[in-house]
């Protein structure tokens, strides 16, 4: 039997992996995939990757590019959310603030440097015509769980996180939604260290073929809306209109797209240059 472990995001997006972990997929091929929660989203999985602690990665393609640009020696091995990701824009219900424009300036809570919620932050700063450097400012708070309990007590005035995540806490507090920013480009990617890729790149494309079945017929599963519902506790219609706007990959990424996200990063001064497309994809 040949040991993985793999990151991600405890989310509804990864629900694919939990059902194929489930029924021992990986393991009729020989394969002991094990998943490790990442709470704290694509930082925390860039550094895991860099120091061995995970062999793969469900993270966000925005920051795993700019981590590999960066030095993290890991590969995009394929997409895996081909739709963008809607990033919900959140302030504490009590706050008073009432829209985008009245952020400007004020401090937006991350997760931590090189994540989402970082990255993000910029491109809706840019979207909004701030400037980079005068009008963003930053509170490391380290995950989603962190912004439910800062946020309120006033350390970091918003927080990006995916708007269908966050939707019960705005339902019911302590989150209030003012608006929204989707990624420019395919969301989520499979990442793989390289030295993983060179000692078993076989057992790697068996776990994407396993993976890639079932993200094929994910929205053909009989009540795959209420099953996430129930475990995610969500509201069905918001399920519902989730799995209407996503759309799962089972492709590489495009040269055309790994170029638009870095060019992005370039122009917002988050990397240096652009690299080689064979530096970020096998």
């Amino acid at each position: 039997m040949k040991n993985f472990k793999i990151g991600g995001v405890p989310e509804h997006f990864n629900l694919p992996w939990y059902i194929t972990l489930k029924n021992k997929e990986y393991q009729q091929e020989g394969i002991n995939l094990r998943w490790i929660d990442y709470h704290g989203g694509t930082g925390d999985m860039c550094k895991a990757l860099r120091e061995g602690e995970i062999d793969m990665a469900v993270i966000l393609t925005e920051g795993i590019i700019r981590d590999i640009v960066n030095g993290n020696p890991s590969k995009i091995v394929q997409g895996f959310i081909q739709s963008p990701l809607i990033w919900g824009i959140h302030v504490a219900e009590n706050s008073a603030y009432q829209t985008i424009d009245h952020l400007k300036g004020t401090a937006c809570a991350i997760s931590r440097y090189g994540s989402g919620s970082h990255l993000m932050a910029y491109v809706n700063a840019e979207n909004e015509g701030w400037d980079l450097e005068k009008d963003l400012n930053f509170e490391v708070i380290k995950s989603l769980e962190g912004a439910l309990e800062e946020l309120p007590k006033g350390n970091g005035d918003y927080f990006m996180w995916e708007k269908f995540t966050t939707k019960p806490y705005v339902d019911d507090g302590p989150f209030r939604r003012v608006g929204e920013c989707p990624t420019p480009w395919p969301c989520f990617v499979i990442a793989v260290r390289d030295k993983v890729l060179q000692e078993d790149a076989l057992s790697i494309n068996t776990i994407l073929e396993i993976i890639n079945r079932t993200t094929a017929e994910f929205k053909d599963i009989p009540s795959i809306d209420r099953m996430i519902s129930n475990r995610y506790q969500q509201k069905l219609e918001d399920v519902q209109q989730w799995l209407s706007l996503t759309q799962w990959s089972q492709q590489q990424l495009t040269s055309t797209e790994v170029s638009r996200v870095q060019k992005k990063l370039v122009q917002l001064e988050l990397i240096t240059k652009e690299v080689p497309l064979a530096r970020i994809l096998r």
